[in-house]
């Protein structure tokens, strides 16, 4: 099967943001999805709202930008639009899961792709109740997509730990710091991709899982990070659904800046520091699990450190290529997400203060997203 990697500048960016529907009495979510999307067709802004599996969820998809800037712009734009169309009593928010709601409960979008879905996965599919953040980063060669792929997966704990924020399930408090990740990946084509050599050897691998049946499509490869072949990009899927816009900045600075990096090291020749498959799975279950506490595996010789002091090593070695991109405010963010706290941080202080619960946890919820800043900040 052969695959081509779609003509892309390197370093255009493109970012995808789910949201979940609230009702703001009972802070439940509700199946509005068709409500929002009928009141936004016809719009310029319809192509970039789209509909996702649950009908409690809409998508915001922002066109090609080389600046993250510009494609915060685009957000701001699309979510200022939803909050004018929504209905009084539905609220918009973000987090990788719901502090109490029921995956079991919520219905879904009747589409042929989606039925295929549930019809496979079942019971696991049916607890897809999670949300979260992709970041599309343009690639200029097709050779370059998968070493690209394999440096993302490195530093898959830094961008995991700072955008966890789903601790909660079905309302009970799981001890994890992204519990959507632990989820995600029961999916048969979900979590860490499989190690591939070259682009032939990927697409031998797309032809086989299309073969067997796995899959139809090059798209239902949801792995948390992969080649996207038809915008020449590779697709970060790692975030946790972000509550605000900021904190969207920050991750997609982040790795914009991340790819680019690799890119140039390629060009130039400079070694890439690889970590074996067990390494990379170790380090995800670590930052799923403790978040910015986590300790991580950092080389081949099984040395470890903080991740917290593992990222801030990365902002300063970053910092003059988020100069030269546009991004360095926005990377600047992550210092502060680091002292101020991720969300997972943030949802379980409100949990724990006196006369709160799981309601108040949506309530903050919503007051970020419509602030579109951390709390505290």
């Amino acid at each position: 099967m052969e695959l081509t990697f779609a003509d892309s500048e390197l370093g255009t960016v493109g970012i995808e943001w789910e949201l979940g529907l609230v009702d703001r009495r009972t802070r439940r979510l509700v199946p509005e999805a068709h409500t929002l999307l009928e009141a936004v067709a016809g719009t310029p802004q319809a192509p970039h709202i789209h509909r996702e599996l649950l009908q409690n969820t809409v998508e915001l998809v922002t066109g090609v930008h080389h600046t993250i800037p510009s494609a915060l712009t685009q957000l701001h734009e699309l979510s200022a639009l939803l909050r004018r169309v929504s209905p009084a009593h539905v609220g918009l928010f973000c987090a990788g899961t719901h502090p109490f709601e029921s995956a079991a409960a919520q219905p879904y979008t009747q589409n042929d792709r989606y039925r295929r879905l549930i019809d496979r996965t079942q019971w696991w599919g049916r607890q897809m109740l999670i949300y979260g953040v992709h970041v599309h980063v343009g690639v200029d060669r097709q050779d370059a997509a998968l070493p690209i792929v394999e440096q993302l997966l490195r530093y898959q704990p830094h961008l995991q730990a700072l955008s966890a924020s789903s601790p909660w399930w079905d309302g009970r408090l799981t001890g994890y710091a992204s519990n959507r990740s632990m989820m995600f990946q029961q999916l048969p084509t979900a979590g860490i991709p499989p190690e591939l050599p070259d682009w032939e050897a990927y697409e031998r691998f797309v032809a086989d899982e299309f073969q067997t049946g796995v899959v139809e499509h090059v798209n239902e490869l949801r792995y948390d990070v992969r080649p996207s072949p038809g915008f020449g990009t590779v697709e970060s899927r790692i975030c946790d659904g972000l509550p605000t816009l900021y904190e969207i900045g920050a991750l997609a600075a982040l790795t914009q800046c991340l790819v680019v990096e690799t890119r140039r090291s390629l060009t130039t020749g400079t070694p890439l520091t690889r970590l074996p498959r067990w390494h990379i799975q170790e380090n995800k279950w670590r930052a799923c699990r403790y978040g910015l506490a986590a300790d991580i595996i950092t080389g081949p010789d099984n040395s470890e450190a903080p991740v917290v002091e593992e990222i801030s090593t990365l902002l300063s070695r970053l910092e003059p290529l988020s100069e030269e991109l546009g991004c360095a405010d926005e990377l600047r963010r992550v210092d502060t997400l680091l002292h101020s706290g991720a969300s997972y941080q943030r949802q379980l202080h409100v949990a724990s203060t006196p006369g709160c619960g799981p309601e108040q946890v949506v309530d903050s919820l919503l007051t970020e997203f419509e602030t579109e800043r951390p709390a505290g900040i």
